[in-house]
C-alpha cells in the first residue's frame, strides 16, 4: 500500500479513534498515543493481510490498547497508594513517638547528674550555701546565720555556684528555661 493511502486512512480514522480512546483513558496525551499506536498497528496488519472492515478492527485494537493503558494506570496508582500509605504510617509513627516523648524525663536524670557533679567539686561553703538556698528553701539571712557569715557573703557563694552550674549546664539552659516558663 502506498504512503498516500496511509495518510487518507489516518485522516479518516484518527479523530474517531482519538475521541474513542479519550472517552476511556481521560488523558489527551495518552489518548493520542493509543490512537496513533492503534492506527500504526492496523496499518502494519493491513500490509500483510486483507481486512474486510478496518474500522471495526481498528476500534478493537484501540479498545485493547486503552485497556492496557488503564491496567497500567491501576498498577501505578496502587504503587503510589502503597508508597503514600507507608509515608502516612511513618508520619503517624513519628507523631505518636513525639507525643509520647517526655523531655523532662529524658533530661532530668542527665541534669540531676550534672548538678550533683558540679556541686561536688564546689568549695564546701559554696556548696552548702547553694543547697540551703535551693533544696531547703532558706533565705540569705537564714543561710548567713547558719554559716556564720553576712548575707553579702552568702550572695557571693550563691553567685559562684550559679556561675559554675551555668557553665556546666550551658547546653541545657534553653531546655531549662522552657521547663520553668
Amino acid at each position: 500500500m502506498s504512503q498516500f493511502n496511509f495518510n487518507d486512512f489516518y485522516k479518516q480514522y484518527y479523530r474517531k479513534t482519538y475521541l474513542f480512546a479519550k472517552s476511556y483513558v481521560h488523558d489527551s496525551f495518552a489518548a493520542e498515543d493509543v490512537a496513533s499506536e492503534a492506527l500504526i498497528s492496523l496499518w502494519e496488519i493491513m500490509k500483510e493481510n486483507e481486512i474486510a472492515h478496518p474500522g471495526t478492527f481498528l476500534f478493537s485494537i484501540v479498545k485493547h490498547k486503552a485497556v492496557d493503558y488503564l491496567r497500567h494506570e491501576i498498577i501505578k496508582q496502587e504503587a503510589h497508594a502503597k508508597m503514600s500509605d507507608i509515608g502516612l504510617r511513618e508520619l503517624n509513627t513519628r507523631i505518636s513517638t513525639l507525643e509520647a516523648c517526655d523531655p523532662e524525663k529524658i533530661f532530668s536524670s542527665e541534669i540531676k547528674n550534672i548538678i550533683e557533679n558540679t556541686l561536688s567539686i564546689l568549695p564546701e561553703t559554696t556548696r552548702r550555701a547553694f543547697e540551703m538556698s535551693r533544696f531547703q528553701g532558706l533565705s540569705r539571712e537564714e543561710i548567713a546565720q547558719a554559716l556564720g557569715m553576712t548575707p553579702k557573703g552568702v550572695e557571693y557563694h550563691l553567685n559562684r555556684a550559679f556561675k559554675a552550674l551555668r557553665i556546666r549546664l550551658k547546653d541545657y539552659l534553653p531546655f531549662l528555661i522552657f521547663l520553668i516558663t
